[in-house]
């Protein structure tokens, strides 16, 4: 028999549970939420992520249901019936999309289609004169409609089918019998399904289309490009999303052009190889910045091509491209043209003699290599010589005229940043000169055009095409939102030094195709951030970069908030460590912090967890009045701030907004006026929680995790939207939330702590210097650790973190992170002393089960793939520091992207018994974290400095001679594993205690107080 595992009230569960009945098939129904009543007659694990999958008796499963009906309802046409085919293709392409989508149009069609079909066969089924499976899947995917408007022509159809034994007796079986379940799953459905389709304008809306500066791929991002360009996007598009705005945010990684060429040299890669291996590296550190893309792609992709041709080829029709002769450096040993990155040599300008052969980092003038003093080939360090070549241009100077009219007008209308426009206007004051969009290269869009196959577009005629390709690949209606300037608007982001390619070179670009462009409207340009007395540096790894920041253990919120505070919107600032932790102290901690604590624990205390509300005498309510009136006012700021694009503004009056509350608080006494007029004191401590939730809307945008949190501990399910209606309703706070609302089932516990004095210098020390430097440092402290003996092991890093001993070791431990196995360090020196055992030989004292007898590892994961033979396990080759890599089976499928496995930095134990897994012996743990509702689930990282093999400590244990090897029977792993757990700023703990390598503690990304296995 099979078994159908559903949500009751699926409308979706009664094509399966129709099928059956009808073909006389049985089957058993089980809730999804009921694991135990299917979960043993599962060969394997469930279908990730499915909502609704059949198991089939042999354990196998299918996880769609017209394929589960299919299957069941074969006796209902024992030959392939064409009619049939075509009307379950039918309901999947269109009848379920308009349904689900409530797309009135395409709803309307279909059933027109479908009253039109029955009226023609005059029959009261779809195929035949009988119930068929059409009938069957067309009717559950109408039935939430049935008696609506939308499905009136089709009425009597519904009605009949809705008395067929089968489908009662379905609608029985699968919970639908009531309707009840079935509005409240359909819903859901409906708005998950609406949720996760691609967005697109709507006409009489406003709808705002976001890009930031697309990051170079060549390297990893440090906080000024993260301020610079994504993170501030993501600030304006939260808020725009807040504001109930139809917006999208679009960006992915730059990675055609020269540096790419010049990084995969570096690194010995392939081109593709190193996109793929910085791609990752973007993308992990935006996740954990929380950086909320709509969609974050890359340059590479065929609708690049295309649309760049497209755009290529249209312009030389419109006579906008030139091709000219140019004089441009040749290198005789590589016997190729040089592209501007692979020259280097003395700027004309500043004479700073680094500069690149594009553009100059000091001055951040705009370079052609040949105007280099002394250039020099960067592959070779020859002198490169001038020879000719010829290359497209795009003729600036033609659509200099339709270019000024568009500056003219935007830029007042868009309100573009001052700083920007000065940008813009002294270049078009200098006169506009053509300007060559081909480069010698191999590594970018192919020319269409003869001659010019060994040639590609320019990266910055190619780069800004990108939002439109990326676009292109988040939804197949793409010129809706970028040729559409009647109902669309366009704000971009980026650090100054991107400027002019966006107000000059590519709205000359679209201009000059005299094609209806979505342009640019609105701009924010950023000024640098400094870093101490410095500058960060990608190239020279100077600074604290993104993966850094996720290293320090500090919460991301915290790291949000500064870059934000500190912003350049108008002038460079800096990054300075005191600076960070003055911040966090007297802002989120004593200010924020303390505030939301002292009501929420107020309410916990003195009211029964629940907000009181004003009472009917409205006792405290004048006090209330004035309170709201402060913060209606701020709140009103904040809004035009944002609309703006003035970060900084914003934040300050959400924390002016925070100050206000702390000050009522103080100024009415609470804690006095519950003992003297409790009445007041209820309005008093209700318009503080209203405040409190207010805060959670403001500073969503900028701290999102904070706002999770905080929203957690208030006992509020959905975010408050930053509507007008919230604005009016700030001017009564002590309204914000209805009386008796409870807050959170959790005592209130501080939502951020302060950062000390030594923590400050650690840090400073930590993150002096460049990575490079940074990195060797590491490497050279953990390449001897201390071995069992006392003595320092030899021959490196990962000699010496493996510590000899090659002999497996483990447990029968199979945690759903990870596998088993491992080598203990200094096997045969344990032996030896286990052997003298003093001087009558006894037996060795049994040592104290705690962490101290795990070898847990930093590890490297090489590669990992899919089990050939499980498809919920990943099998990983895993480097912890010994001459081979090990084997390690992890059940991660449904919890990380095989993508996101390669490359990553991991903590394993590696002393449990080899455990055969499905085929594969596993010979070590991958440790994760995993969300206290099982919500998610995440690799605990090691920081970036920490050398591969190096064995982890936590102070107050002795971890520097763990066993050789676990004896399964004692279950020790099992018994230290309860102990394991990440804390409130996602740090890996052992009974508190962090989890350290010599370069600081283990983390993961975003699991509080998870369990860890």
């Amino acid at each position: 028999m099979s078994t159908l595992v559903c949500r009751p009230g699926d409308p979706a569960a009664l094509k399966v549970a129709a099928a059956a009945a009808a073909a006389g098939s049985q089957l058993a129904v089980a809730s999804l939420a009921e694991t135990g009543s299917w979960k043993k007659a599962l060969d394997g694990d469930a279908p990730s992520g499915a909502r609704l999958f059949l198991i089939l008796p042999n354990g196998s499963t299918l996880a769609e249901a017209n394929a589960a009906a299919r299957y069941l309802g074969a006796p209902l046409a024992p030959k392939l019936d064409l009619n049939v085919d075509s009307w379950l293709e039918w309901e999947e392409r269109c009848l379920r999309p308009a349904v689900y989508s409530g797309d009135s149009a395409a709803l309307g069609a279909a059933v027109g289609r479908l009253a039109s079909a029955l009226g023609a066969s005059g029959s009261q089924f779809l195929a035949g004169g009988q119930l068929s499976l059409a009938d069957i899947v067309v009717y559950a995917t109408l039935s939430p409609l049935a008696g609506s408007k939308a499905a009136a022509p089709v009425a009597s159809y519904l009605a009949g089918l809705a008395a067929q034994p089968a489908i009662v007796a379905a609608a029985q079986q699968v919970g639908l019998a009531d309707g009840s379940a079935a509005s409240s799953v359909f819903l859901a459905d409906c708005a998950q399904y609406k949720a996760a389709r691609p967005k697109l304008p709507i006409p009489g809306q406003r709808n705002i289309l976001i890009t930031s500066a697309l990051p170079y791929v060549n390297n990893v991002p440090h906080l000024g490009n993260i301020i610079g360009c994504v993170l501030s996007a993501d600030v304006y598009a939260r808020f725009c999303r807040a504001r109930g705005y139809n917006c999208i945010y679009v960006c992915g990684t730059d990675e055609y052009g020269t540096a790419t060429e010049t990084k995969a040299l570096e690194e010995g890669l392939t081109c593709q190889q190193i996109c793929d291996k910085y791609h990752a590296i973007h993308k992990a550190i935006y996740d954990w910045f929380d950086i909320g893309f709509d969609k974050f792609g890359r340059t590479p992709s065929r609708a690049q091509t295309q649309i760049g041709q497209d755009i290529f080829r249209t312009l030389q029709e419109r006579g906008c491209l030139v091709e000219q002769t140019m004089e441009q450096l040749y290198s005789e040993p590589l016997g190729k043209f040089l592209a501007d990155r692979f020259v280097v040599g003395t700027c004309p300008k500043c004479k700073y003699e680094d500069a690149r052969g594009d553009q100059c980092d000091a001055c951040g003038s705009l370079l052609n290599p040949t105007e280099l003093i002394n250039p020099k080939c960067k592959l070779t360090g020859s002198t490169p010589v001038v020879r000719q070549t010829k290359h497209i241009f795009l003729d600036l100077p033609k659509l200099s005229g339709d270019l000024q009219a568009y500056i003219d007008r935007t830029s007042t209308l868009g309100g573009w940043s001052s700083n920007c426009v000065q940008v813009t206007k002294a270049w078009m004051e200098q006169g506009l000169k053509v300007r060559c969009i081909t480069r010698d290269l191999k590594w970018g869009t192919p020319v269409p055009l003869e001659g010019y196959e060994d040639k590609v577009f320019y990266v910055w005629f190619d780069a800004p095409i990108g939002y439109i390709s990326i676009t292109a690949n988040y939804c197949d209606q793409w010129q809706a939102w970028w040729q559409n300037p009647k109902d669309v608007e366009l704000v971009q982001f980026m650090g100054k030094d991107n400027v002019p390619f966006h107000t000059v070179i590519f709205p000359a670009t679209l201009l000059g195709t005299q094609e209806p462009w979505t342009m640019m409207k609105s701009i924010s340009v950023t000024e640098y951030l400094n870093y101490e007395d410095g500058k960060f540096s990608k190239s020279r790894g100077v600074g604290v970069f993104g993966n850094d920041a996720k290293d320090t253990g500090i919460p991301v919120e915290v790291w949000r908030y500064y870059l934000l505070a500190v912003r350049p919107e108008t002038s460079d600032s800096a990054f300075q460590w005191d600076d960070f932790a003055a911040k966090n102290n007297a802002e989120l901690n004593d200010n924020l912090g303390n505030f939301i604590n002292r009501t929420l624990k107020f309410i916990w205390a003195r009211f029964d967890k629940h907000v009181p509300g004003p009472t009917a005498s409205g006792a405290g309510m004048d006090a209330v009045k004035g309170l709201g009136e402060r913060v209606s006012a701020l709140v009103e700021q904040y809004i035009a701030a944002l609309e703006g694009q003035r970060m900084k503004e914003a934040l300050r009056c959400a924390m002016l907004v925070s100050k206000a509350g702390n000050a009522f608080f103080q100024e009415t006494e609470i804690w006095v006026a519950y003992k003297q007029d409790k009445d007041a004191c209820a309005a008093y401590i209700s318009a503080c929680a209203g405040v409190v939730l207010l805060l959670s809307a403001l500073l969503q945008p900028f701290m999102p995790s904070f706002t999770a949190k905080l929203l957690a501990q208030l006992g509020v399910e959905q975010l408050p939207l930053l509507t007008d209606d919230l604005v009016k309703a700030a001017a009564n706070p002590a309204a914000l939330l209805p009386a008796a609302h409870p807050i959170g089932a959790s005592e209130p516990t501080p939502l951020f702590r302060k950062i000390t004095d030594d923590e400050v210098a650690q840090l400073r020390a930590r993150y002096a210097g460049s990575q490079a430097d940074r990195n060797a440092a590491a490497a050279a402290s953990s390449a001897a650790p201390v071995a069992a003996n006392g003595k320092a092991a030899k021959g490196g890093a990962k000699a010496a973190a493996a510590a000899g001993g090659k002999a497996a070791a483990g447990s029968d431990a199979k945690a759903a992170a990870g596998g088993a196995g491992g080598a203990a360090a200094d096997g045969k020196a344990a032996k030896k002393e286990k052997a003298a055992g003093g001087k009558g030989g006894g037996k060795e004292p049994e040592r104290p089960v705690d962490v101290g007898r795990l070898d847990l590892r930093v590890g490297l994961i090489n590669k990992a793939w899919r089990h050939l033979d499980a498809e919920s396990l990943y099998v990983e080759e895993v480097d912890v520091g010994e001459e081979a890599p090990r084997t390690v089976v992890s059940g991660l499928v449904k919890h990380i992207p095989e993508a996101e496995m390669q490359q990553r930095r991991v903590v394993l134990v590696c002393n449990l018994k080899p455990a055969n897994m499905r085929g594969v012996q596993s010979q070590a743990m991958v440790l994760a974290a995993t969300a206290p509702d099982g919500s998610k689930v995440e690799l605990v990282e090691p920081p970036a400095g920490a050398a591969i093999g190096e064995r982890l400590h936590v102070e107050g244990y002795d971890c520097s001679a763990p066993d050789e090897q676990l004896p399964p029977k004692k279950k020790i792993f099992e018994a230290v594993a309860p102990d394991l757990a990440t804390n409130e700023q996602c740090v890996a703990c052992y009974r508190g205690s962090p989890l350290l390598t010599s370069a600081g503690p283990c983390t993961v990304k975003s699991v509080a107080g998870g369990s860890i296995k």
